[in-house]
Formats: structure tokens, C-alpha cells, sequence
């Protein structure tokens, strides 16, 4: 899939099949358009192309009137999205950034300097609550209307329903905010994942479990660090996961998801949110440092709590422990489950 940050590029093709939206999360609903999408532009010859938008268009007006709780959660970086959305087989995806000058736009300017002048669109697909312009004054009539007047075609798909529930970013994000991850993960199509390069960290959790007090992990909790690049995350909390991308079968872990409030708010990552992964078993042939820089995708499978605040280095020690016993227990649990299936 090409990727273009912004319209214009002497690379974007002169035409497309296009479908417009925040993507977030590219769950069931968004999968069932982009497989309509696919088949409408190899119908005409041309390219299937997604117009999505970074930051999301809530996340800037949040910023604009300086009201942060109007941000939605982020269930997943541009890095997931994109990669989600070429596994959906489109072929173009173009990043819009979404600023000022863009939220003030008619509905008319849309269509005229981005649908046709920016991206040649032949064919457009929108959903049934589909708006955009300035003040959200566009709706499928007028685009509709304006694919009559101006020689594009225009198609709306209905919500997709998963017994009987709406398939939705925002289902999506309510079941990641209350750890119901089977749900997500039935709305989604494929487990919760968040993937990214490991990046350094405080090296703190290699020298927890040596702690002579604690008693436990003689070789610490050394831990595969992922920035998660939006501050509110959709999921947060202790999870037990399985990590993809270290030379070999998947591997079960433990992460936390969110800001670690047992550490210094001012320590190398600035209090950023980030996902640190404990594999239950560390791969020997990476040595002490050889995760840094690799891209792994981190599926969080089950929560085993919320992000506690311990008051000391030992009894933070010990709470690993425990969620490593718990994911142990957990993944026992579902081998013999797995088991009984086959039977």
C-alpha cells in the first residue's frame, strides 16, 4: 500500500475509488466497507484509496477549545491503522492533517479541492452517519447531489451489526475501557494489538527481581518498551499478552498499558504513555539488548487489573510477580480450554 501524507503528490494516482474516515481501531464494520470498497475499484480500473484524517478531527477541536475530556480514546496508533488497512488490500491511503485550515472548508470546497482536484475520486463510499465541512454541514445528500452534477459516483453503506450489536470505533472503545478484551476483540476481527519499535526505557524492571528483600525472579523483569503516541488511550492496566515479532513463535507475557504511576512522573519517557511487555520466558538469543529498535506487535489478550500505585520498589516486585503468576495461570487455563475444543 502507498502512503501519502497530504494531497498533491506527484505519486497519488490521477483517479481512485475512495472512502473517507478516522479508521480507528479499522474494526468489522470498517473491514465490510473497505472489501465493498476493493471490489468498486477493481470494477473501474483504478486504485482503492482511503482519505483518513491525523489527529482524529475530535482530538483538534478538543485542542481548539481547550476542553481535553472532548478527545476521544485512541484505540490505535497511525502505525496500526495503516498497517490494518493494507492488510484490507487497499491500496492508497492518504494522511490529511487536520488543522484549521481544513476544519474550515465548506462542504463544497471539500468536494471540489479534495475529492476531485486533490484525489481524482471516481467512486465514493461513506457510511450512514457520514458529514463533513466546516460545522459538519456536508451529509450524503449533498455529496450525493454534487456526484450527479460533477460526474463521480456515490454509495452509502449501513452500520454492520455483530448479533445484533452496531460495529462501531466507539463499541470498540467502551469494551477496551471496561477489559472486556474478548468483546473487543470479537468487534474488532483479531485480537487487541498495539505495535511499535522497542524503544529504551529506565532499565528499572532488569534489577527488580534481583532485590534480596523480594525474594522472587532472580533475573529481574527486563521489559520490551512501545510508546503509545496518544496521550488517552482507548485500554489501560495489567494484561496478559502475547508478543509477536522476536524471531520465532509468538510469546506470553504480561504488559502494562498507561503512565506507570509507581515511577517518577519525570524519568526517561516523560510520562508518556507506553506498553511495557515482561515475556514470561526472555529469548536467550536476543541477549541483554537485542530487542532495542525492533518492530514487535503486542496482542492483549486478557486484563488481570488496573494500574496500581505501589509505595515501594519491593512491593512493586512483588506485584509483577503475582500478574506473572496470573498470566501464567491465564494462558494455562486457555491451553487446556484449547484442548478440550479439539476433543
Amino acid at each position: 500500500m502507498k502512503i501519502f501524507r497530504g494531497l498533491h503528490h506527484p505519486d497519488v494516482a490521477p483517479a481512485c475509488a475512495l472512502t473517507i474516515g478516522n479508521f480507528d481501531g479499522v474494526h468489522r464494520g470498517h473491514q465490510a466497507m473497505l472489501a465493498l470498497l476493493n471490489n468498486e475499484a477493481r470494477h473501474r480500473g483504478v486504485p482503492s484509496c482511503v482519505l483518513t484524517f491525523e489527529p482524529h478531527p475530535r482530538d483538534y477541536f478538543a485542542g481548539a477549545h481547550k476542553r481535553p475530556e472532548l478527545a476521544p480514546a485512541r484505540i490505535g496508533t497511525l502505525r496500526d491503522k495503516l498497517a490494518e488497512l493494507a492488510g484490507c488490500g487497499v491500496q492508497q491511503a492518504v494522511v490529511l492533517p487536520f488543522n484549521e485550515k481544513l476544519a474550515r472548508l465548506s462542504p463544497e470546497a471539500f468536494i471540489d479541492d479534495v475529492l476531485l482536484r486533490g484525489l481524482g475520486a471516481r467512486y465514493v463510499l461513506v457510511g450512514d452517519d457520514f458529514r463533513f465541512g466546516a460545522q459538519r454541514a456536508g451529509d450524503y445528500r449533498l455529496l450525493d447531489e454534487a456526484g450527479r452534477a460533477r460526474g463521480f459516483d456515490v454509495a452509502r453503506m449501513n452500520s454492520y451489526e455483530v448479533h445484533g450489536l452496531r460495529v462501531s470505533s466507539s463499541a470498540v472503545r467502551e469494551a477496551l475501557g471496561a477489559g472486556r478484551m474478548e468483546d473487543a476483540a470479537a468487534l474488532l476481527g483479531r485480537p487487541y494489538a498495539i505495535s511499535g519499535h522497542v524503544v529504551h526505557g529506565r532499565k528499572l524492571g532488569r534489577t527488580l527481581g534481583r532485590s534480596a528483600a523480594s525474594g522472587t525472579h532472580q533475573d529481574g523483569f527486563r521489559t520490551l518498551n512501545l510508546r503509545f503516541a496518544h496521550w488517552k488511550p482507548a485500554a489501560s492496566g495489567i494484561f496478559a499478552v502475547l508478543v509477536h515479532g522476536l524471531d520465532g513463535e509468538p510469546l506470553p507475557g504480561v504488559a502494562n498499558l498507561g503512565v506507570r504511576p509507581s515511577l517518577d512522573p519525570d524519568d526517561v519517557n516523560g510520562g508518556r504513555v507506553l506498553l511495557e511487555t515482561h515475556c514470561l520466558e526472555w529469548p536467550a538469543h536476543l541477549g541483554a539488548e537485542g530487542a532495542y529498535g525492533k518492530i514487535v506487535r503486542v496482542e492483549l489478550l486478557h486484563k488481570l487489573h488496573d494500574e496500581l500505585k505501589y509505595d515501594s520498589l519491593d512491593a512493586l516486585t512483588a506485584g509483577i510477580a503475582k500478574d506473572c503468576d496470573d498470566a501464567r495461570a491465564y494462558f494455562a487455563a486457555t491451553r487446556r480450554q484449547t484442548t478440550r475444543d479439539r476433543i
